[in-house]
Parts: C-alpha cells; structure tokens; sequence
C-alpha cells in the first residue's frame, strides 16, 4: 500500500518479550482478507495501483533514515516488542524493524507486494505477513505493544484507523506513524519546481495551478486526529532531513511508483515523464538532487 505495504510471513512462534507483550503467534500460512470497494471510494482505487508493479516498488522506493528506528526503540518500542504493521508494502521499514529484534504482523492490501516483502524477509522467523486490507482485517485476542505504519497510515480509511489502532494495543501501547514530505533542497528550488510544475499542469488535469514549494519548516507537526479522538495522548515528533541523488532513469522509475501517476491514462502519463526527463537531460544533465523530510510521530494509548 502505499508508500504502502509489503507481505510477507514466515513462521515460528514468536517468543516471550517482557511484559505487556502477547503471546500471538506466526503462521506459517499466508492468510488474506479482503475489503469491499465502494466507487465512492477513490483513495481504495488509488492505494491498489501500488500492487501493479511490485518489483519496481521495490526498487525504486528510498528507504528509511536508520536514525528513525533508532528514535523508535528510544521513544519506547523496545526491541523485541510485539509489532503490528499496516501497510508494510515490500518491506522497506519492515527489515529495518526485523534486524532490530522486532516480532512482526505486518498486514499489507497488496498480494504482489506482500510477495515481494515475503522474500525480503525470509531470514527472519519473527515476521509474519498478513494479505488483506487493515480494515477488514480481524485483530487477535492479544493486544501489540507498537502499531507501526511507514508512509502508508493516510491510506486507511480515516473512520477507522485511529479506533482499531488503539484497539490492537495494550494499555499504554504506541502508535508510531511515518510521513515523507518532499521539500525545497538538492535540485528543487523555486526555478526548477516551476518548470517542472508546467509539465504536471500540461499533461495531468487534476493539478492545482500555483502549487508552492515547500520547506521543512511548511509542514506542521500534527497530532489533531490522534488527540481528538480521546485514544491518545499527545504525539512525540521527530525529524530527518536528508537527499538522494536520481539519474533520469532512477527518477522516472519512482514516479512510476506514485498512485496519481499510476492513476494517469496510459497517453499522458508517457507524454508526463517525457517532459520531466527532457528537463533533467536538457537543463541538468541528466541528475536530479532530491530533498526529503521523513518525520516519525509516536503517540501513547491513552484509552
């Protein structure tokens, strides 16, 4: 899902870690459940476009600061914790979380996906990958110390996703969401945001015309729906700015993996990536700097 999710599930019974930690178990069976699609629902329409390609998902997707998991265990996820993650897609967090000494159930809407996660995780016995969407999914009778969600919380269904995910956890439990934020640096300045900007409004309509460049201090910390609805206490936030430098190629490679891109007519999205690649060959020799902000909020379950 996307950022979303990846499956993948390999067995053994995850073993005792500590107090407030259940005694669920892995299965060794790949299990699925599935989610009625309404066709008011676009964002259901849209989160499934990241199953088309899971292999270029996989590859093309950035990974994690490794600070961030490092913030986690310290915010009180304690390695070894019980874990439920939603939306794990190919498992970009998810190894992260494993070679901390995490016990996984990572719950991922895309079967191509969770595929993909299952076989980047095959070394690890504490990881289970669950088929199917969060949703609809039912949760065990032991409650998680950590509700997870990299990149992939936004695409829950908003009714649902804050109840269930204090619903998972023990007493006091986290909810430790991550969002990636594209923001002014590297090659993104205000020049190059507008030049590209005239490419997405030429060949994607549903581009807001004056669309602003961001930066890290545009994007506000928010914990409303957290706070709101009386689960959670305030939310702890934490920030990592960081670049990744793309050749053409690479850059097309990830736009492919965005669901509006994804969602394009299969015309204008060719004539899409071949008015950004002319602008990174033409006026940047063919390399783009891209800046990101990921930002991790880890709020305690109050209710």
């Amino acid at each position: 899902m996307a950022n979303s999710g990846d499956d993948r599930c390999l067995g053994g019974r995850l073993p005792p870690a500590g107090p407030g930690v259940g005694n669920w178990r892995v299965s060794k069976e790949p299990r699925s459940y599935s989610l009625v699609v309404s066709d008011a629902n676009d964002y259901v329409k849209l989160r499934a476009t990241f199953d088309e390609d899971a292999v270029r998902y996989d590859r093309a997707r950035p990974r994690y600061p490794a600070q961030m998991f490092d913030d986690l265990a310290a915010g009180g996820a304690a390695p070894g914790a019980g874990v439920l993650e939603i939306g794990c897609g190919t498992g970009q967090a998810t190894v992260s979380l494993a070679e901390r000494g995490y016990r996984i159930v990572a719950v991922e809407l895309g079967a191509e996906l969770a595929a993909v996660a299952r076989r980047n995780l095959a070394g690890f016995d504490a990881v289970e990958i669950v088929t199917g969407a969060f949703e609809a999914w039912p949760l065990p009778g032991e409650p998680f110390d950590v509700v997870f969600a990299a990149t992939a919380f936004h695409w829950i269904d908003p009714a649902v996703r804050v109840s269930k995910s204090a619903d998972a956890l023990r007493p006091s439990g986290l909810l430790a969401t991550v969002a990636t934020h594209h923001i002014a640096g590297g090659t993104w300045t205000e020049a190059f945001f507008a030049q590209i900007q005239q490419c997405y409004e030429r060949f994607d309509p549903s581009t807001p015309p004056g669309l602003r460049l961001q930066t890290a201090r545009d994007i506000v910390e928010d914990d409303r729906e957290l706070t709101a609805s009386g689960r959670f206490g305030p939310a702890k936030f934490y920030r990592y700015e960081w670049e990744l430098s793309y050749s053409t190629a690479d850059y097309l490679d990830v736009l492919l993996t965005y669901s509006s891109h994804r969602a394009l007519p299969d015309g204008q999205r060719s004539a899409l990536l071949d008015c950004v690649a002319r602008l990174i060959d033409v006026d940047h020799g063919g390399r783009v700097v891209k800046r990101y902000l990921t930002e991790l909020r880890i709020a305690q379950r109050v209710r």
